[in-house]
């Protein structure tokens, strides 16, 4: 059965994926253009294997893989390399991820990190200017130095060494296919692609790739192809999972990351010296149910603390409409995330206090701070053993999130990021480079004390992305999800939590229910989805809440019925689905 206790310090390599740091001038996504999938009616099927993802092109190729006879690992490399094609403002084979992989015949939970990591050439000021003051964000996330050596892959080629079982060169074929002879453009690249918010919308890498036959950038429902990505996926196919660290993509990785502005110092041998993380989940009894994260440098930690902060007050008893639970959701967010800013990142140089962030007396003491009314920024506790500073940033992110059930009934559920929008703007092959290096503190110390999340060769930086499995009390794995989202991950994928094991909401009503960001001083939430009743109750109770920032969440989930029945949910503030594989149906 699946270890229990909180372990961890160590994974046998480093674990998990992608958040991302928000400066003041991170652009606003409106909620108006993110509502544009209809809600999925939830309805459980007969059926045993599916897919949730974020378009449906991906769904296809994850369910083509598993009528070949593909496990849920396979699948999921098909699945990865679709969205690559499909949503490449979130996620790339050139970015980096989190999976969790739950194996039904032994009740087996094994984490994968996927994570990049720093070049041997990394410094701690790496992004400050020369007055040692912190780079402006856009300016630091299209600079060359923000690329890390790209871990999907490889971490996805551990995965299907140990729970594969079709030919790793056969999972490929339906993207290869989408890229050369081509597929309709999605609404959301389209809207992403002719952007002026983010810079790397106007990067000449962008551009090009994104420029029609006519000379125009793409638009939603034309056909459109990448060519050079399927030659990519063609050399993966045939070279195996780390064809992107070896010659010749590798070179080109290098040789375009040491561009101006802010050239990288990436060389071969940080290529040659990247392994991804295999090791045992996070796991924690809450809310009778025991919840299974990755371990850090994912925040997985800190969703745990979250939940067992709300387990110490009457949110289950309140329900979705009652005011005083979203406040007791809202401080415990705050809290939670005051711990996460100072004590999370790379158990490989920091001694994290997983322990002490998640003993009980502890958390008595941090739940015992919510109030009546919404209170001032709370400060970060003082588990034992931790002399770092908190982080000065917020991450937003260019991130997605897929579910997949097997026949076997062995499911992963990973989450996958490129970092920013179109990660740092820079294309090599058909791919974006991620940007994820601006995950770590711009700041090596703040008011003379290090920051733990600083940057230093070979370290990978703190991630929001936590996959998500949740068991109930006779360890029946109940639920699979996870959401992007940069470090909204963590509120997502805890409302949802609450709403299926709180309030006993269908998985997804539980998706569907209003985001709530409540971070130090700052409450954004979906305006357009709270009640006014319920708006006018939490501002009584002293939050204002003003619409989100970033990107909308993009939650996909399955919820395991005891009978055996898959109910699967897709995020209606993407384009999402989630489909099963008709032949399981009888």
């Amino acid at each position: 059965m699946i270890l229990r206790s909180l372990f961890l310090a160590v994974f046998l390599l480093p674990v998990l994926t992608a958040c991302r740091t928000e400066s003041p001038e991170t652009p606003i996504i409106e909620e108006a253009a993110a509502a544009e999938v209809e809600t999925i009616e939830p309805a459980a099927e007969e059926a045993r294997a599916g897919v949730a993802a974020a378009h449906p092109l991906a769904v296809d190729a994850g369910l083509a893989v598993l009528a070949r006879g593909g496990s849920a690992v396979d699948a999921a490399v098909a699945v990865q390399a679709m969205l690559g094609l499909v949503e490449p403002q979130s996620s790339s084979i050139g970015g980096g991820a989190f999976l969790l992989h739950y194996q039904a015949e032994t009740g087996q939970v094994t984490a994968f990190d996927g994570r990049e990591t720093a070049p041997a050439g990394a410094t701690p000021g790496m992004f400050l200017d020369s007055d040692g003051e912190p780079l402006g964000w856009f300016e630091a996330i299209i600079g060359g130095r923000s690329t890390g050596v790209p871990g999907v892959m490889p971490m996805l080629g551990a995965a299907h060494e140990r729970f594969g079982a079709l030919a790793w060169s056969e999972l490929f074929t339906e993207t290869i296919d989408a890229a050369e002879n081509g597929f309709d453009v999605p609404r959301r690249l389209a809207r992403f692609a002719a952007g002026n918010r983010w810079p790397q919308a106007d990067q000449p890498d962008t551009v090009a790739l994104f420029t029609n036959a006519d000379g125009d950038i793409i638009t939603a429902g034309e056909t459109w192809t990448n060519p050079a990505y399927g030659r990519t996926l063609r050399a993966l196919a045939e070279t195996g999972p780390r064809a992107l660290l070896q010659p010749p993509i590798s070179t080109r990785i290098i040789e375009r990351t040491a561009a101006f502005p802010l050239p990288g110092t990436l060389q071969q041998a940080d290529f040659d010296a990247y392994q991804p993380g295999v090791g045992e989940a996070l796991c924690k009894q809450v809310m009778d149910h025991r919840v299974c994260v990755p371990p850090p440098p994912s925040s997985g930690v800190a969703l745990l603390q979250m939940l067992a902060i709300l387990e110490q007050t009457d949110i289950a008893a309140r329900g979705p409409e009652d005011p005083i639970a979203w406040l007791q959701f809202a401080e415990a967010s705050r809290l939670m995330y005051a711990d996460r800013d100072q004590f999370v990142a790379d158990p490989a140089f920091v001694e994290i206090p997983l322990d002490g962030l998640l003993e009980p007396e502890y958390i008595g003491q941090r739940a015992a701070l919510i109030g009546d009314r919404a209170g001032d920024m709370p400060p970060a506790g003082s588990p034992p053993g931790f002399e770092f500073a908190a982080e000065d940033g917020y991450r937003a992110t260019g991130t997605t999130h897929f579910v997949v059930v097997d026949a076997a009934g062995n499911v992963v559920t990973m989450t996958s990021s490129v970092e920013s929008i179109f990660g740092s703007g820079r294309v090599v092959d058909g791919f974006f480079l991620n940007n994820q290096l601006t995950d770590f503190s711009f700041r090596p110390e703040i008011d003379g004390t290090p920051a733990a999340n600083a940057v230093a060769p070979g370290k990978r930086p703190r991630s929001s992305m936590t996959p998500t499995l949740v068991f109930d009390a006779d360890d029946r794995l109940v639920a699979a999800l996870g959401s992007p989202g940069g470090s909204a991950i963590l509120v997502y994928n805890a409302k949802t939590i609450v709403g299926l094991l709180a309030w006993g909401l269908p998985i997804q009503e539980a998706v569907d229910l209003p985001n709530l960001f409540a971070w130090r001083e700052n409450f954004f939430g979906e305006v357009n989805r709270f009640s006014e009743d319920l708006l006018a109750g939490l501002a009584e109770l002293g939050i204002e809440v003003r619409a989100g920032r970033g990107e909308e969440s993009g939650l996909h989930g399955v919820f395991f019925h005891a009978d055996g029945r898959l109910e699967g949910a897709a995020d209606p503030r993407r384009e999402g689905v989630w489909r099963v594989l008709e032949s399981t149906l009888d």
